[in-house]
């Protein structure tokens, strides 16, 4: 039997019958990918939607599925015959490795100040055991080929499949999470889209991914969806009361010494959450297993600030901690009960890529216009805003001043530090 007759079906709830070709099952067969089945995909997003644990693992097979899906369409069209041949491989490849890097419990821990998940990816992938994998293919350089298409910075064709406005793991992770939380706002016009992916020429002779006017309509679905998802399930204030409480537990125990960023990177969500729990800070890791989430004391939308305000709260996770403390003190709170939050996707909306119209021209698309179809790029900023919220969690009922709050977010890092060094917060800056 040759190689390229050996596959496997795996059975999958979105997407059914996955078919894992030979090349692809010996990697999602080592150990960096099958760390991902111990990754929850969504955090701690279980405690609010109970059915959000699907893994990294199963994000990442159905990725790959997208990818197969998508070359086979652009393959029977012959869009992929001037191509080099290895092309569909690595894209294939990449597909299933983009997250080889996650950290435990989503990104929190980016959040956190960790390295990116990117980082990592690359790391997980050079001379490593996936290396070796991935050389048996024969196609030259083909770890570093990887990387840059999980990074984004390949010169590849078909790099847009893999990140940038319409790449399949945006596709993936907004179907399956609307799915295995049961809510409706995630849908998207999969097949569609799909078969409106194309290639168009650049203006240097290459090709780069595009879409066809007819899936104009299902693009505008998918940043529709992503917004939805964002303000219901990723930014919902339990999930995030969950998540700042985490990435504070995880900042004491690093800055304490019990554990490293080295081996938390390599970690699962169980195996550090039993670390953590051993750790010098039960009380913090106690709450979340039990479920005893921070209150919010204030929530107020990004859509009440002015646009850059608030920026250092999730930029400069130092400062924001140091401010948290600040704030606890002057309200009578123990230092890591008044947390803020504040999350930021400044590219939550973000659409840059060609749109190939009915007639065979070529037009872009980007946040400063393009096509009279689309209309999302005018309102990207106003969603944002809208699903962002500003919001104070505290441990113990306390009374927060909301004009004192609003006072010291409208403020910049550099006024906040003059502050904290002043030695008061809340009184001490005015906007």
């Amino acid at each position: 039997m040759t190689a390229s007759s050996q596959f496997e079906v795996i059975r999958d709830p979105v997407w059914n019958n996955i078919r894992v070709d030979a090349r692809a099952l010996a990697v999602l067969d080592s150990q960096p990918l099958q760390r991902l089945r111990y990754v929850r995909q969504l955090g701690h997003a279980f405690l609010v939607y109970p059915g959000a644990t699907h893994s990294r693992f199963e994000h990442a097979l159905g990725t790959y599925h997208l990818a197969r899906r998508t070359l086979a369409l652009l393959g029977e069209r012959g869009e992929l015959a001037a191509l080099d041949s290895n092309e569909p491989l690595l894209v294939q490849l990449a597909a299933l490795l983009h997250d080889v890097g996650h950290y435990p419990f989503s990104h929190a821990l980016e959040e956190a100040g960790l390295p990116s998940h990117e980082r990592l990816a690359a790391n997980r992938i050079r001379g490593t055991t996936v290396a070796k994998l991935l050389d048996e293919s024969g196609i030259a350089d083909v770890s570093e080929r990887i990387v840059d298409l999980i990074t984004g910075s390949s010169d590849s064709p078909l790099q847009g499949l893999v990140s940038g406005s319409l790449d399949l793991d945006k596709i993936e992770y907004l179907t399956r999470d609307a799915q295995m939380c049961g809510v409706p706002y995630g849908n998207v016009d999969v097949d569609r889209l799909l078969h409106s992916i194309t290639l168009v020429p650049t203006d240097r002779g290459a090709h780069t991914v595009a879409v066809h006017e007819k899936g104009v309509t299902a693009l505008e679905s998918l940043l529709f969806a992503k917004y939805q998802m964002y303000r219901n399930v990723y930014w919902h204030h339990a999930v995030r009361s969950a998540t700042v409480m985490f990435k504070r537990l995880v900042r004491q125990v690093i800055a304490q010494g019990d554990l490293t960023e080295e081996w938390i990177a390599q970690s699962t969500d169980e195996a550090l959450m039993e670390r953590l729990n051993a750790s010098r800070h039960t009380e913090l890791a106690l709450r979340l297993r039990n479920r005893q989430l921070y209150k919010r004391m204030l929530d107020i939308s990004a859509a009440e600030l002015p646009a850059r305000a608030g920026a250092w709260i999730a930029r400069d996770p130092p400062l924001a901690e140091r401010v948290e403390d600040g704030m606890a003190q002057e309200l009578g709170l123990d230092p890591g009960e008044l947390l803020l939050d504040f999350p930021v996707k400044d590219e939550m909306l973000a659409v840059d890529l060609p749109v190939l119209t009915r007639q065979g021209d070529v037009e872009h698309l980007n946040a400063h216009g393009g096509p009279d179809r689309i209309g999302l790029h005018r309102v990207s900023d106003a969603l944002h805003a809208s699903a962002r919220r500003l919001r104070v969690f505290v441990a113990r009922p306390v009374a927060v001043d909301r004009r004192a709050i609003l006072g010291l977010v409208e403020c910049s890092a550099t006024d906040v530090a003059a502050a904290l060094d002043r030695g008061g917060v809340l009184g001490s800056v005015t906007t």
